[in-house]
């Protein structure tokens, strides 16, 4: 095990960490953050990147702008989106790089009696 691995949460951050999680699974607003990784986006752009419509789009964006995952400024008549939080994409990419388990990687259980 490496040390990285042996680093406990900080007890004032658990809360906001749990509630990043919990944001985050979602598949529309993982879609979304992968759309903002690439850097920021008006609603417009963000509803062909996740093939969403607008209201879908705008309310999954409120709920993680609520939790701190991505922020928004004014530019004109547009509002533009970015990941707020670096985390974000660090847990992304974890689950990008995880190995999925398949069928057959799978024990099944034995059938054999002792």
């Amino acid at each position: 095990m490496t040390s990285d691995r042996q680093v406990t949460l900080d007890a004032a951050d658990i809360g906001r960490t749990a509630e990043m999680i919990r944001v985050l699974g979602h598949p529309v607003r993982l879609r979304l953050v992968e759309a903002l990784e690439r850097g920021e986006r008006c609603v417009s752009e963000l509803q062909g990147a996740v093939s969403a419509p607008q209201a879908i789009v705008s309310q999954q964006l409120a709920k993680m702008r609520a939790a701190g995952i991505v922020s928004c400024r004014r530019d004109g008549a547009n509002v533009r989106y970015a990941v707020a939080d670096a985390r974000v994409l660090r847990v992304l990419d974890c689950l990008r790089h995880c190995e999925p388990r398949t069928r057959t990687a799978r024990r099944k259980p034995s059938t054999a009696r002792k």
